[in-house]
C-alpha cells in the first residue's frame, strides 16, 4: 500500500485574450478495490463551470464551460490517493492465467469484440513480421507471451519524449525504432490483438521510486502523464502491461482512464476562438510523490 500525492498543471498561452470553447478533462481516477482517492481539488483560470460525467467506458470526465476571455488557460489538479498492491503477485497470476493459444468464452467475446480487432489493418503485416522476428517461438502460457512482447518493445525501441498530442502508427514506431509511452502502448495493443488478446489503452500517472532515492533506477515517462496497456487474460482478468518500463501489474502505475483507442484518452482537450490570436505554447507539469 502506498499513499501518493499527484500534482498536474497544464498551461496554454496566447498573445491576446481568446474565447474558450468547452474543454474536456480526463485527469481524475476512479475509486476501485486497488485505489482510493483520499482528497482532490481542481482549479481553473479563467473561471469555469465544472460538470462531471462518465464517458462510454465509465471513466470520470470533467467538462469545463468558460464565461470570459483570457490570454492564458491554467488547469491545476491535486490528488491524494492510496494505491494498493495486487491481491496476487505475478507468479500467482501466472498459475491462474490460461494456456496459449486460447479462446474467450462466448459472453466475453461479445463484450470484448471492439478490443479484439486490430485498428491498423494496413500495419498488421509489419506488426506480425516484427513479432515473428522478436519472438520466433511463442510460449504456451498467456502471461509469458505478453511478458516477452513487452520486453521486446522495451529492449528494441528508444524512448523519446514528445509533447504534442497524438500517436505514431504501429508501423511508424517499428520503422523509426523510437517513440513515446503512448506509441509503445499502441504497438503493444496492436501486437496483442493480432495474437488474439483483448487489449485497451490506459492513461494515467507513473510513480517513479527513483525520484525519491538514488538506489533505484529511474523510470521513463515520469514528469508527464503516462500511458500503458491493459490485456484481458482468461482466469486472471485485466492485467497492466507497461512496455516503456517493462512493468507488469505494477502498483507504480496510477490508472486514470481506460479506452479503446489513444485518441479517446487525451487528458485535456478543447477549442478556442482565436480571431487572429497566436498560440504561444503549452506547458505541462506532473509530479507524483510519496506522501507519509
Amino acid at each position: 500500500m502506498r499513499t501518493l500525492q499527484i500534482h498536474h498543471r497544464t498551461r496554454y498561452a496566447y498573445d491576446r485574450p481568446v474565447a474558450f470553447g468547452v474543454h474536456r478533462l480526463m485527469i481524475r481516477p476512479r475509486d476501485s478495490h486497488d485505489m482510493r482517492i483520499l482528497d482532490s481539488s481542481l482549479a481553473v483560470t479563467p473561471r469555469a463551470d465544472v460538470h462531471w460525467a462518465f464517458d462510454t467506458f465509465g471513466n470520470s470526465v470533467a467538462l469545463l464551460t468558460f464565461h470570459e476571455e483570457a490570454d492564458e488557460l491554467v488547469i491545476a489538479s491535486e490528488l491524494v490517493l492510496r494505491r494498493y498492491g495486487l491481491d496476487e503477485p505475478v507468479t500467482r497470476i501466472e498459475r491462474h492465467a490460461s494456456d496459449y493459444p486460447f479462446h474467450y468464452d462466448p459472453d466475453d467475446s461479445i463484450d470484448l469484440a471492439p478490443l479484439l480487432s486490430v485498428h491498423y489493418p494496413e500495419d498488421r503485416p509489419a506488426v506480425e513480421g516484427w513479432i515473428s522476428a522478436k519472438i520466433p517461438e511463442l510460449p504456451s502460457r498467456s502471461l509469458q507471451v505478453l511478458d516477452l512482447l513487452g520486453t521486446a518493445i522495451h529492449e528494441s525501441f528508444t524512448y523519446r519524449r514528445r509533447v504534442a498530442y497524438g500517436v505514431q502508427s504501429p508501423g511508424q514506431t517499428i520503422n523509426t525504432a523510437s517513440g513515446t509511452c503512448r506509441d509503445f502502448a499502441l504497438l503493444f495493443m496492436e501486437a496483442a490483438r493480432s495474437l488474439g488478446f483483448a487489449a485497451r489503452f490506459v492513461t494515467g500517472y507513473l510513480y517513479d521510486p527513483g525520484s525519491d532515492t538514488a538506489d533505484e533506477a529511474a523510470l521513463s515517462g515520469g514528469g508527464s502523464t503516462h500511458a500503458w496497456a491493459d490485456v484481458f487474460i482468461p482466469g486472471a482478468g485485466w492485467i497492466e502491461f507497461d512496455p516503456t518500463n517493462r512493468i507488469v501489474a505494477g502498483r507504480n502505475l496510477i490508472r486514470v482512464g481506460t479506452t479503446r483507442t489513444p485518441a479517446q484518452a487525451v487528458p485535456v482537450s478543447g477549442t478556442y476562438r482565436h480571431d487572429g490570436a497566436v498560440f504561444l505554447g503549452m506547458n505541462v507539469e506532473v509530479s507524483v510523490t510519496r506522501s507519509g
